[in-house]
């Protein structure tokens, strides 16, 4: 990698000068030592990415040998910079990529290094080096490791979204159908007891119905595969009430769909249609239904209300994912939803999406 190249020209140049360093001021053949430790402890730091953890338990290993062996011999102070360099990028990365505990003994180990360094050379600014470095190499590396958790915490976030958008989808999209399947299934159990010459009339309908089913659920797996929402204008509306399977239904449109924002146009069409499905689902007595569209000033009203009696209007299942999915979609836009019985008889869901502009 060229950020792996780059580090390599760095760390030969941090040995030349400190060679170059330790010769004019300790004589021709001390140099040999400490550029030998900090050029091991660079390669390990350019290694780093094969095994983090064993190159950082070497990388320490060597220097605290080459610290020991200073205070044997008479040496120039270890770690040195070319060292402490290399011990900053092995720190730095382990503090980064290990697990939490791990990378706590590392890390912990920086200033145990330093602190032998000063014991073994009392008065010497080179350990003192040491330490700065390892600061800065655990201020970066905690520093990248949070950013790194907060990635993945959005990338969490992302798919639990995307999660949640599929099932909304495949919920308002199937949902739909298969109630317009099974309706017409036991109306064609009907037919076929009083006119059985009907029946051939009756399957070709289910027929068309699943195939519509089908190709809806592939345009909405489709749709998601692209990452591109599914958003039904409300052109569709009058074409979604008019397949209706159920009651008679009837709209009140008192808006102008044409200058609504996508999400806003689509958030109603979803609405309208798992009204629709409700009713069909839990409310089968029921004589009409009636969905108004109103718009006010900076947002749009949706009702969808049906007459069933109140024994039928209570078994509507209020926890069911067709709410949740509802109240979700509009709590993301800044609306609101509410459901329940009317005054007398029949149910009501309303929902308040706002445009986001006045009008």
């Amino acid at each position: 990698m060229a950020a792996d190249a780059g580090l390599g020209v760095v760390f030969a140049a941090a040995v030349a000068f400190q060679a170059h360093r330790v010769a004019d001021s300790w004589g021709a053949g001390y140099w040999l030592f400490g550029a030998a430790v900090g050029a091991s402890v660079c390669v390990l730091a350019l290694l780093r990415r094969r095994t983090p953890l064993w190159t950082a338990v070497a990388g320490l290993t060597v220097v605290a040998l080459a610290v020991l062996a200073t205070r044997l011999v008479h040496l120039p102070a270890e770690p040195g910079p070319a060292t402490s360099l290399g011990l900053a990028v092995l720190v730095g990365s382990a503090v980064r990529t290990l697990p939490a505990r791990t990378a706590c003994v590392v890390a912990a180990a920086g200033p145990a290094v330093a602190a032998g360094g000063l014991l073994a050379n009392p008065g010497s600014a080179v350990p003192v080096l040491s330490g700065l470095a390892w600061l800065g190499a655990l201020v970066i590396g905690l520093g990248l490791r949070l950013l790194a958790a907060r990635r993945r915490t959005v990338a969490e976030r992302v798919r639990r979204a995307e999660r949640l958008e599929l099932a909304r989808e495949l919920h308002d999209v199937v949902a739909h159908h298969i109630t317009s399947i099974v309706l017409q299934a036991q109306a064609a159990q009907l037919v076929t007891a009083k006119h059985p010459e009907k029946t051939a009339g009756s399957l070709a309908d289910i027929e068309t119905a699943g195939s519509e089913a089908l190709a809806a659920t592939r345009r909405v797996v489709g749709l998601l595969r692209d990452a591109v929402p599914a958003s039904a204008g409300c052109e569709r509306l009058e074409e979604l009430i008019e397949g209706f399977p159920g009651p008679r239904a009837h709209l009140r449109l008192a808006a102008e769909p044409s200058g609504w924002p996508p999400e806003v146009s689509g958030t109603v069409y979803r609405i309208v249609r798992e009204g629709l499905t409700n009713v069909s689902r839990h409310a089968p007595h029921a004589r009409a239904v009636t969905i108004g569209i109103t718009q006010h000033e900076k947002a749009v009203t949706v009702e969808v209300e049906d007459d069933a009696p109140r024994m039928s209007a209570r078994r509507y299942r209020r926890a069911g994912y067709g709410l949740i999915g509802m109240r979700e979609r509009l709590e993301a836009l800044g609306g609101t939803l509410s459901a329940g019985p009317r005054p007398g008889s029949g149910w009501s869901v309303r929902a308040t999406i706002p445009t986001g502009e006045h009008r």
